[in-house]
This record gives structure tokens, sequence and C-alpha cells, in this order.
């Protein structure tokens, strides 16, 4: 009854999170991901090619100067929505066969907080936790000043959560 309990309430965390509550039950050797490497540079390389990882391209945006990074962002968000719709109307699986399920997420004052120090961190440095590593293998290795801050961002996140507003 107990690890009942214990499971309940940890699915309930992970539920408030980002953590991820699908988590495949395989265990796959090691050199199974290799071809999450090479689709990471296969991004990478897209998002150079993009522009997304320049920084004048992301003050552009904050300025409201140019509509390039509103359309990279409203067509990532309008993909994501249809894959989702997509996964919930066919019922679609992973790639090892595994049932994908959607939480509801409940809304709370945290969000707002985390997305103001998330855009503040982001117009200011001009770089997004996703085009990091992006930028620093494309040669700006300045930004690892705002890579090494995002993991210490998320280790005192992660230290002060329960004390946190959520």
């Amino acid at each position: 009854m107990q690890h009942i309990a214990k499971e309940t309430s940890e699915h309930a965390i992970r539920a408030t999170d980002a953590i991820c509550i699908n988590e495949s039950e395989e265990n796959t050797p090691w050199y199974g991901n290799i071809k999450y490497l090479i689709v990471g540079i296969l991004f990478g390389i897209v998002f150079v090619k993009s522009e997304v990882i320049s920084w004048f391209r992301i003050q552009e945006m904050f300025r409201l100067e140019s509509f390039h990074m509103y359309g990279v962002i409203g067509s990532a968000v309008a993909v994501g929505m249809l894959s989702v719709w997509l996964i919930k109307k066919f019922n679609i699986k992973t790639v090892h066969g595994e049932q994908i399920t959607f939480t509801k997420k409940q809304f709370n004052k945290g969000q707002i907080y985390g997305g103001l120090l998330f855009g503040l961190g982001w117009a200011l440095t001009g770089a997004c936790p996703g085009p990091l590593f992006a930028q620093i293998g494309f040669g700006a290795t300045v930004v690892i000043v705002p890579l090494l801050s995002a993991i210490a961002g998320t280790w005192v996140y992660g230290y002060f959560r329960d004390r946190l507003p959520h």
C-alpha cells in the first residue's frame, strides 16, 4: 500500500514539473542513443542555417524589429499543436510501442515568475537553452557563461523546489 502511495505521489510531483512522466520501461544499450546525437547535430545545423541562434536575430525579436523569430517560433508552436492532435487522434505510440500520455497541467503563479526570468535571461544573453549548444558548436564560446548559469539555475530550482510557489 505504501509503495502505491509513493508511486502516486511521485507521479503527482512529476506532473507539476517539466519532468518526463512517460519514461520508457525498456532498457536499451548506450549505443542506442547515437540516433539522438545525430538528430541533435542535424537540429543544431538547422538552428545555425535558420539564424535562430543569432544574437542579432534574437535582439531584433525583443526590439520588435523583425518577424523572423516570431515566424520560427509560431511555426514550431503550430507543428507542436498538430503533432499532439495527431498523437491523440490516432493513438500513436512511441517507437518502442509504448502508450503516449498527456497530463493536464495546473496553472500556478510560479510559471509567471519562471517565464519572466527565462525571458529576461534570453533577452540579456541572446541565448535560449535549446540553441546554447549550437551556439557553442558554432564558435560562440562566450555562451558557455549562460550555459553554466542555466545549469546553476536548474540546480538552485531543484534545491529550493519545495519552498517555491507551485
